[in-house]
């Protein structure tokens, strides 16, 4: 791809995708909605403007990193701590039951098959669904100011954890297939990155608050921030096999609790807002075709965003309210944790490249990212205005 066309699709981008999530905002919609319709407009399914490729999809990827790593500077640990055993639950439910409801859809669509192959297929359909994205639902949450609070955090918590779940579930079904997956020496990576991201994530918050106390509010503060986001996220991806987004949140997490945190914040939104973060929502779009559906897939499709998004709302959000949490507040968990993206896109790739996914079913992970993308920050947006619509407790008066 030519430095022109590079130009020219970056211009395109930014310009459509402002353009629409200010039109979105007007009309009182998050504008992450409106970036993810500008995506569609430019892309294959309408104009055809813009084409994905290896340079845009990169710049998503570190859009999302970037994303993860403001969602990780923004959590409130002491409430993490709080949430950790229900965030765990919410995110077990929240892989299994959607889980067993896509293996349930394709088989119900496709039949069982005289082997075993087509119970894995149906399976690992299964195990996209599991796969949990809150980038957009962090952006939602920040632009209504909720994701320091107690459901932000939850969700963001059990999003964490999610993932390394959806990575077993994947290892597992994988392993089905292909005899010679470790999945013993998988499990010991997972766990040895948590053990490392505590221990030099302790030993560089020191150094980041030592730093910090002699150089308050510097520039340099936020860029060596700005490398430790791409330094875990990295390590967590090629020495772990941890996704990165992952990696970039934990790398955030160490940095919340210094002083300049908030200052690390609002440099890393500048870039974030002005280029990156348009282009990731927007690659969303770019990366779905309409055109290409016969019916019996679209109707499969449908019935996989209905199930995928369903899934996550009983899953999740039932589990939120055995854990303790009121009726809207686990409707709020449980919405949160139905956006799809970038971990759904991971699996389904890995799927194609070994033979468990058709690529005619990637049209159906798309289709659940990009509708799953756009109305969770709408119901968010819904569910949290009811908080602003509750009446004041009223005063007794004195007799």
């Amino acid at each position: 791809m030519d430095t022109l066309s590079i130009l020219r699709d970056l211009s395109i981008i930014i310009i459509i995708a402002k353009l629409f999530g200010l039109l979105a905002r007007k009309i009182n919609v998050p504008q992450v909605a409106g970036e993810i319709i500008a995506g569609l407009l430019v892309g294959p399914s309408v104009f055809g403007w813009v084409k994905t490729s290896n340079f845009i999809s990169g710049m998503a990827e570190i859009g999302v990193i970037i994303l993860m790593f403001t969602a990780g500077l923004q959590t409130n640990i002491d409430q993490l701590k709080k949430t950790g055993l229900k965030a765990t639950l919410i995110a077990l439910m929240g892989v299994l039951i959607p889980m067993a409801l896509g293996t349930w859809l394709f088989l119900s669509f496709y039949g069982y098959g005289q082997n075993a192959e087509q119970f894995y297929k149906a399976l690992f359909m299964g195990t996209i669904l599991g796969a949990t994205s809150v980038s957009i639902t962090v952006e939602a949450l920040q632009e209504l100011g909720k994701l320091s609070g107690l459901v932000g955090t939850t969700i963001m918590g059990a999003a964490v954890i999610d993932d390394v779940i959806g990575i077993i579930a994947l290892t597992i079904v994988l392993g089905f297939r292909d005899p010679k997956t470790n999945i013993g020496l998988v499990l010991l990576n997972i766990l040895l990155f948590f053990v490392f991201a505590f221990v030099i994530g302790y030993l560089i918050y020191k150094l980041f608050e030592l730093i910090d106390k002699k150089h308050p509010h510097t520039r340099r503060i936020p860029i060596a921030g700005l490398a430790l986001c791409f330094a875990m996220s990295f390590a967590a991806e090629k020495w772990f096999g941890v996704a990165d987004v992952t990696g970039a949140y934990v790398a955030g997490v160490i940095l919340s609790s210094i002083d300049d945190s908030d200052y690390i914040t609002r440099k890393m939104d500048v870039s974030s807002y002005m280029i990156f973060s348009p282009i990731f929502f927007a690659s969303i779009g770019l990366q779905t075709n309409v055109r290409t559906l016969d019916m019996r897939v679209l109707v499969f499709s449908l019935a996989f965003v209905a199930v995928g998004m369903v899934g996550k709302i009983v899953g999740c959000g039932g589990m939120a309210r055995l854990c303790g949490f009121d009726k809207n507040d686990s409707m709020k968990i449980g919405c949160g944790m139905m956006t799809r993206g970038e971990v759904a896109l991971i699996v389904s790739q890995k799927g194609l490249s070994v033979g468990m996914m058709e690529s005619k079913y990637f049209t159906a992970v798309i289709l659940l990212i990009v509708v799953s993308s756009i109305v969770t920050p709408i119901v968010l947006k819904a569910l949290y205005s009811k908080d602003d619509k509750k009446p004041l407790p009223q005063s007794r008066g004195t007799a």
